[in-house]
């Protein structure tokens, strides 16, 4: 059962336009998508451009070692050495491995768009600081030979976008998520695939769909199948551990200030934007107050030990801070975490 993010009147559901804080200008609220998503790179390029590049290493010297199928061996051209000799025999015709080179990238996005990701009460709400999340990626990983694909789970149902290359796709895909449809609004021209509506299925369907060895990012708050009882694994840690398996996993968690401890503010209504279900606080009670930030905690506490346990690389997101400041500061962590001796490293991924 999904765990729900309160919602008080100061909700915003603002444009996409103010992607970290910057001077206020007329019209700002007005930029068409376009605009948007040019903002979006340049504030991408300008403050995040080079962190990333060089990360990446061959597992092996040579062309490749990730296997790309068999081809029929061709004399003077092919070494002995490539023979596939399973193939061969069952063939009764020379065949060679195909290998791909392994500094090709092949991206996968699972970006979470469901009820809960419209909440927010900062200069972002959850979905929007997402994107950015999804645009960073894309961005820093784009590369002649690499790929992006996305799944997005929304309000009625998963959407994939298979893997291309080319700033072209990343333009077309991130305009997608600035489209996904929303919880009340039109619903989407396109069907959704059949079956997964959850986030444990969501990320067994990217386990399915992404063959090749590469890169897994999972963008979303992880309230979706946290369990009510202290210690008991999340819905989705089993299908997360079995993604780690196989591929690098970036999980970037998604949070609002509001989700964390609530405001004196008087009488307020809370939301369930799962259900629609109200509720009236009174937040002048300073032990609720407490109550609550204990229990936001505890919460939070919970789905960082799930992804540690997952053996997920943990990015955590506030619509509140500097997004590029945090990724960058992850960025430059992760990079003196991999240069440290192997005794000196900790026993899990934050």
């Amino acid at each position: 059962m999904r765990r729900r993010a309160p919602s008080d009147p100061a909700h915003r559901s603002t444009p996409f336009a103010p992607l970290h804080p910057v001077p206020a200008e007329p019209g700002l609220t007005e930029l068409t998508p376009n605009q948007r998503l040019r903002r979006l790179e340049l504030t991408v390029t300008r403050r995040l451009d080079g962190l990333l590049h060089g990360e990446r290493r061959g597992l092996l010297p040579g062309p490749g070692s990730e296997p790309a199928g068999s081809r029929e061996y061709r004399p003077g051209e092919d070494e002995v050495r490539r023979m596939d000799w399973s193939v061969t025999a069952r063939t009764t015709v020379p065949h060679v491995r195909e290998v791909d080179a392994d500094r090709e990238l092949t991206t996968w996005l699972l970006v979470d768009a469901s009820a809960s990701m419209e909440y927010g009460t900062a200069e972002l709400d959850k979905r929007e600081l997402a994107v950015a999340a999804v645009a960073t990626v894309g961005f820093l990983t784009a590369g002649t030979g690499n790929r992006l694909g996305a799944q997005v789970l929304t309000p009625y149902g998963l959407y994939r976008v298979p893997p291309r290359g080319g700033r072209t796709h990343l333009i077309g895909l991130l305009r997608a998520l600035l489209g996904a449809p929303r919880v009340g609004g039109r619903e989407p021209d396109v069907a959704p695939l059949p079956g997964p509506a959850e986030l444990a299925e969501a990320m067994a369907e990217v386990r399915r769909v992404a063959h090749r060895r590469g890169l897994v990012v999972v963008v979303s708050d992880f309230l979706d199948g946290l369990p009510d009882e202290a210690g008991a694994p999340a819905a989705w840690e089993r299908p997360l551990r079995r993604l780690t398996a196989r591929h690098q996993v970036l999980a970037v968690e998604i949070t609002d200030p509001r989700e964390l401890e609530l405001p004196d503010v008087g009488l307020i209504t809370l939301t369930d934007p799962e259900t629609g279900e109200h509720r009236e606080v009174w937040t002048g009670d300073p032990r609720l107050r407490e109550r609550y930030a204990a229990a936001a905690a505890a919460q939070r506490d919970q789905v960082r030990q799930a992804l540690r346990r997952a053996g997920a690389t943990h990015l955590a997101l506030r619509t509140d801070r500097d997004w590029a400041a945090d990724i960058a500061r992850h960025v430059h962590a992760q990079r003196r975490l991999a240069l440290a001796p192997a005794g000196a490293r900790p026993g899990g991924l934050a």
